[in-house]
C-alpha cells in the first residue's frame, strides 16, 4: 500500500494526518553540521551523491517524517544550464555571468551536473521503508530566473522584475529554457525513484497580479502538463510563496495536485477558498517552532482543525530554520500524530 504521505498527495482523506517539514534535512541537526564539517562547502555536498543521500535520510531517522525530500538546490539548473555557481559563507549563492550582463544564448550547458542528483535519489530510494515516500523537487521558472538574471537573491527581485517588462519577449526565452530544463530534471528525479514532487516559486509575491498569471501560473502549468504527458501517476505540489489571495488561480490554472500555503495566509480562508477536495500543504509559521511552547500547540491545532474536511499534509509555511530546538519538533510531531480527525 502507498505511504500516508502519497495517499493524500493522491486525495484520500485519511485519519492521521502525514507530517514533514519544508529543510527538514539541515543545519538544526547536529548530524548535518557533522557531515558538513567532514565534507566542506554546500555544493560540496550537494554533489556527493553518497553524502547528500545521508542527508536526505537523517530526519526520516530521528524523527520518522513521512517525506523524505531531496537534499539539493533549486540552482543546479541554471548550474546545468551554463552558469556558473558558488555559495560564499555569509553571502549565499552567487551565479555568473548574471543574465543582466550576457545572453542566455551564450551559456553552453553542462546536463551532466544533474546526474549526481539522480544518484541521490536513487540511493535514497533504495534506503527508504517502503510507507515513507520520496519527494522531489526544482525552483519554478520565475524563481530561478531571479538569480540567473541578478546572479543572486535580492529583497525585491527589482532587476529581473524590470527586465521582464522592458524586454517581454527576451524574458520569455529565459523562462522557456528553465521550463525545458526542469521538466526534463524530474523527470530524470521521478525516472530515479521520485514518487512526488514540489515545484518552489519563493519569490512569487513580488509580483503584480498580471505578471503573476505570465510568469508564475503559466510557467508552472506548462511543467505540469509536461510531467502529467510523461509521469501522469505522480502528483505534483506546487508552492508558490507570497502569492496570498492569488493562490486560488494559482490551484484553478496551473494543475498541480496539491498547493503548499504559507504561513501568512490564514488557513481558515485557505480551506474555504482553495478547490473542493484540492490536498493541501502547510502552514505553520517556522518561527512558532523556533519559539516552542503552548502557542505552537494552540496554532499547530488551528492549522489542523483548519484543513479537517480536506485532504492535509502538515508541514511549515516555510523552511524551518537553522536554530530551531530539534525538541521543539518532537512536540509538533506529538501533537500532529496524536491528533485524529
Amino acid at each position: 500500500m502507498p505511504g500516508l504521505l502519497l495517499r493524500t498527495l493522491s486525495g484520500e482523506n485519511t485519519a492521521e494526518r502525514p507530517v514533514w517539514l519544508m529543510r527538514q534535512a539541515g543545519r538544526y541537526l547536529p548530524e548535518y553540521r557533522a557531515l558538513r564539517a567532514s565534507k566542506g562547502g554546500f555544493l560540496n555536498l550537494v554533489y556527493d551523491s553518497e553524502a547528500a543521500a545521508e542527508i536526505t535520510l537523517q530526519p526520516i531517522r530521528r524523527f520518522g517524517f513521512d517525506g523524505a525530500i531531496l537534499f539539493s538546490d533549486i540552482l543546479i539548473v541554471p548550474h546545468a544550464m551554463g552558469q556558473d555557481l558558488e555559495f560564499l559563507v555569509g553571502e549565499g549563492p552567487h551565479l555568473s555571468p548574471r543574465l543582466l550582463d550576457a545572453a542566455l544564448t551564450s551559456l553552453t550547458a553542462v546536463p551532466e551536473r544533474l546526474s549526481p542528483i539522480y544518484e541521490t535519489v536513487r540511493q535514497v530510494k533504495a534506503a527508504l521503508p517502503g510507507d515513507k515516500t520520496m519527494l522531489g523537487f526544482a525552483g519554478s521558472p520565475w524563481t530561478v530566473a531571479t538569480y540567473m538574471v541578478a546572479g543572486e537573491g535580492s529583497r525585491d527581485q527589482h532587476d529581473t522584475r524590470a527586465l521582464a517588462y522592458r524586454d517581454r519577449a527576451g524574458f520569455q526565452a529565459i523562462i522557456d529554457a528553465i521550463i525545458g530544463v526542469t521538466v526534463e530534471y524530474l523527470i530524470g528525479q521521478i525516472q530515479a525513484g521520485a514518487e512526488a514532487v514540489q515545484l518552489f516559486d519563493s519569490w512569487s509575491g513580488s509580483l503584480a497580479p498580471s505578471e503573476f498569471e505570465r510568469w508564475v501560473i503559466a510557467p508552472n502549468a506548462a511543467i505540469v502538463r509536461q510531467l502529467k504527458a510523461r509521469a501522469p501517476h505522480v502528483p505534483i505540489i506546487g508552492f508558490p510563496k507570497g502569492a496570498g489571495e492569488k493562490l486560488t488561480a494559482y490551484a484553478r490554472e496551473t494543475g498541480v495536485e496539491a498547493v503548499g500555503v504559507d504561513e501568512t495566509i490564514d488557513p481558515v480562508w485557505a480551506a474555504r477558498e482553495l478547490p473542493a477536495g484540492m490536498p493541501v500543504q502547510g502552514n505553520l509559521d517556522p518561527l512558532l517552532l523556533l519559539a516552542g511552547g503552548d502557542e505552537l500547540d494552540r496554532q499547530a491545532l488551528r492549522v489542523l482543525e483548519a484543513f479537517a474536511d480536506r485532504p492535509h499534509v502538515f508541514n511549515l509555511g516555510h523552511g524551518i530554520g537553522q536554530t530551531t530546538p530539534i525538541e521543539h519538533v518532537e512536540q509538533l510531531l506529538a501533537l500532529v500524530r496524536g491528533w485524529k480527525r
